[in-house]
């Protein structure tokens, strides 16, 4: 017994670690467009964000009883099984941060489960029918239906706005994305929070703590309310950049309908129970509305490298799993040799990323080489009609450079098409 409560310590402690990097790797989520198009400074976005979050965990627990109790089947599933899926978890994000890439903690938390349980028990010990209705299904329709709703909601704002004054609805705008960056604040902390309490209980019914399909406890509830806000305090700014600058360039106009268009697949989500990715949906929003304007148009080699990161996050997060699990059913060394992996691994990571500092900073600059245009991006700038004013080229970039005296159009300032 002195075992099980040492082991489902180091569990508890392990799965507070990856709610944290949860709280860094995807306040991109919330902050990215608001950061990007100045409507708020990185470090109160931030904070706000923490906050909210903090709030958000105690709004639901629906999400949490899908992890703990639909996912995979309780019995046969031990803590060394709920250890290894959290390090094949926590590595994932860790890499996908160092490289700023907005992947699914979500997803590597469901790939780490899946892969660890199927190495301890076999395959019978997944639910294979609430992982295709709960978690795959979502995954696919998310981000399609938050960027539909954002393409639509950003050529409404446009078309409504036309005949007003670009800087006093900008100001609007802004305004508009801040209460719409909390909105999803407040959704990613009734969404991912309960992701980390449904693992914790998940490990306390597995240590015969708490009965079969108990809810969280209040100080799990807490305590996961309280490292993913802390994590998201700390700012993802790798992936803010990315989500922010990397994928397209919005407009305060743009930014609100992003935000409110994921808020809403995210919340929508929450209560019915589906272990939504909110990267997927804010990801698909940041796309869509990013062609929602006139002239706009998404970097699609930075997206392709994000959708294969999405397709990655499974399959690559349950491997790393599978493995530990392997080496911790060899007893209590095995669970030292993965602990030990985990630690020097996260801190290998940590510093190669202090190579190359992103902070708040430098999150809104771009790399000075640029991105060349891919060949999507190049078919759309060339057919798209650019807005009123001087074109000029330079090298392989067509720019767009607004003439002193050009009336304000729906596309407002400038920008390039491809950078």
């Amino acid at each position: 017994m002195e075992h099980i409560t040492l082991l489902l310590a180091i569990v508890i402690v392990t799965a507070l670690v990856f709610d944290f990097t949860n709280g860094f790797h995807d306040t991109a989520n919330a902050m990215a467009t608001t950061i990007s198009t100045g409507a708020m400074k990185p470090k109160s976005a931030v904070a706000m964000s923490a906050v909210l979050n903090l709030v958000g965990a105690f709004l639901s627990v629906e999400v949490a009883k899908t992890i703990s109790s639909g996912i995979v089947n309780e019995s046969g599933i031990t803590p060394e099984v709920i250890f290894a899926a959290l390090v094949g978890a926590i590595l994932w994000n860790l890499l996908t941060w160092l490289v700023g890439l907005p992947s699914s903690s979500s997803h590597a938390l469901m790939g780490g489960l899946i892969g660890a349980t199927i190495a301890s028990v076999g395959v019978s010990g997944v639910n294979g029918g609430t992982v295709v209705t709960k978690v795959l299904i979502p995954a696919i329709a998310a981000p399609l239906v938050a960027g539909i709703g954002a393409y639509l909601a950003s050529r409404l704002t446009y078309k409504l706005g036309q005949k007003t004054d670009e800087k006093a609805t900008a100001k609007g705008y802004r305004a508009g994305q801040i209460a719409s960056a909390g909105l999803v604040s407040l959704a990613h902390g009734t969404n991912d929070a309960q992701k980390t309490m449904g693992i914790i209980t998940l490990a306390l019914v597995a240590g015969n703590v708490l009965a079969p399909g108990s809810n969280p406890p209040m100080w799990v509830i807490v305590s996961a309310g309280v490292a993913i806000a802390l994590g998201t305090y700390l700012g993802g700014w790798r992936i803010i950049r990315t989500m922010g600058k990397g994928l397209t360039d919005l407009q305060p106009q743009q930014g609100f309908a992003a935000q409110t268009s994921a808020a809403s697949v995210i919340l929508a989500s929450s209560n019915l129970g589906f272990s939504l990715s909110t990267t997927h949906s804010c990801s698909g929003a940041v796309m869509g509305a990013g062609l929602g304007r006139k002239g706009g148009v998404v970097r699609w080699s930075t997206a392709t490298r994000m959708f294969v990161a999405w397709g990655l996050t499974l399959p690559a997060a349950g491997l790393v799993a599978a493995g530990s699990e392997y080496v911790t059913k060899q007893g209590d060394w095995g669970v030292a040799v993965v602990a030990a992996f985990l630690v020097l691994s996260s801190a290998a990571i940590w510093i190669y990323s202090r190579r190359q500092v992103v902070d708040h900073t430098n999150v809104n600059e771009v790399d000075e080489t640029g991105e060349q245009p891919g060949v999507v991006t190049t078919a759309i700038a060339a057919v798209t009609p650019p807005p009123a004013g001087q074109v000029a080229v330079h090298d392989d970039f067509k720019t767009t450079i607004p003439s002193p005296t050009a009336n304000a159009s729906e596309n407002g300032p400038a920008s390039p098409a491809a950078v």
